[in-house]
């Protein structure tokens, strides 16, 4: 059978909507990948004192992996509009075994450093997925579709500190991601069998102007700065919490084991199983409605948190509050942003992804940095601030929707 032939019948097979067997394919690989971005979170602690580091400085690995991801979404994520999705896929996955080696040989602070991003700049491979999953999926699954993947991104997210948790425990810091660098070599095997080639546009853009169209839709899409400017403030405070959490919990008196503190991920998989529903309500058309009532969630998470020092329990109140409440609107976001500009959806993940991407990594720096010089309560009044200002910027914008973008934004 010619390259076109099979071209045709994977198209064709495309073209019927997205199949449950293929948006878990997708979801896995989703999970893997977007794990090597948090793997780092609950090893803060020991990385600084592998290479010698400051605890005020060893934030700047979570910072560094942002900075590494921002570039991805910039300038590799643009190109799922270009070229062949499957191959830009199995490129990113192969990559990405080879720099999470890297990190896990890195004996040295620049080293770690640079390969850590090299990880954040391969583990947009996610957005690609999604904005695969978007194309590949039929109008009425599209949100959805979206959100089954989305649940895979957070389940990774959350289970990513629990697994390199025990995982370093067993066999050290370095074992994780040693460990993630197969499990990726795996998952390229899987993907190159069975996923499908899609049609390339008729009429593609040189990869110049590719890129500068993406800045354009800042200009143009006021559904994608609205909803991007959300997401900057809601992984802002996501950052607060989850990058300077394991500092207090690893401290004296409390002085939890890292499998001991990533299970307190476990706790967020309420927001996992709340992204699928908040695709199918946005759907519905009822996408303000989840974005205001889970802003206010995420503001009150910080009252319980506040209480970690004391009352591991009121932390994990605080942590599914949270996550439940990121996740919904990050789904609502997404699926808005897809409806606004189908199109253009790689594009549109790329440039919305980068408000997730400035919004972590300055999370991850400011956490440390006020932990270091006031103590948590000081974090929970951070994220408390981030959290109220995303509430207050959906209400001001709630009125001011564009006819031309069908839903409100």
């Amino acid at each position: 059978m010619t390259a076109d032939a099979k071209l045709a019948i994977n198209t064709s097979r495309a073209t019927d909507g997205l199949s449950p067997a293929l948006t878990f394919l997708f979801s896995v690989t989703c999970a893997l990948a977007v794990a090597n971005v948090y793997f780092a979170q609950p090893l803060l602690d020991s990385i600084a004192q592998s290479l010698g580091v400051a605890p005020s400085m060893i934030g700047i690995v979570v910072t560094a992996t942002q900075v590494g991801y921002a570039l991805g979404l910039l300038f590799i994520v643009p190109l799922g509009d270009l070229v062949n999705r499957k191959r830009l896929v199995l490129t990113q996955v192969l990559l990405s075994s080879a720099a999470l080696a890297a990190v896990g040989a890195a004996q040295q602070w620049l080293v770690l450093l640079s390969a850590m991003i090299a990880v954040g700049l391969l583990a947009v491979v996610v957005q690609v997925l999604v904005a695969y999953t978007a194309m590949l999926a039929t109008p009425a699954q599209r949100g959805q579709a979206v959100g089954t993947v989305t649940s895979g991104i957070v389940l990774g997210i959350l289970l990513a500190r629990f697994t390199s948790g025990v995982i370093a425990d067993l066999a050290g810091w370095r074992a994780v991601y040693f460990v993630s660098s197969g499990l990726m070599l795996s998952i390229a095997a899987v993907l190159w069998k069975v996923a499908p080639v899609t049609a390339l546009p008729r009429h593609r853009e040189s990869y110049r102007a590719l890129i500068g169209s993406l800045f354009k839709l800042f200009i143009t899409e006021r559904t994608l700065r609205v909803r991007g400017l959300l997401a900057m403030l809601i992984f802002g405070a996501f950052s607060v919490l989850w990058t300077s959490m394991v500092l207090p919990l690893s401290a004296p008196p409390l002085s939890l084991s890292h499998t001991a503190i990533g299970l307190f991920g476990l706790a967020g998989v309420a927001g996992a199983l709340a992204a699928r529903s908040a695709g199918r309500w946005a759907d519905r058309g009822l996408g303000q409605r989840v974005t205001g009532i889970s802003l206010a969630l995420l503001t009150l998470s910080w009252l319980p948190s506040s209480f970690t020092e004391s009352s591991l329990i009121a932390l994990v109140i605080g942590v599914i509050l949270l996550d439940f409440a990121v996740q919904a609107v990050h789904v609502t976001n997404q699926s808005m942003i897809f409806a606004a500009r189908p199109d253009a959806q790689s594009r549109m993940v790329g440039a919305y992804m980068c408000f997730y991407s400035v919004g972590s990594a300055l999370g991850a720096v400011a956490a440390t940095q006020v932990y270091a010089r006031w103590g948590w309560i000081a974090v929970s009044l951070l994220g408390a601030a981030i959290s109220a200002t995303a509430l207050l910027l959906w209400f001001l914008t709630l009125h001011h929707s564009t006819p031309a973008q069908g839903r409100p934004a």
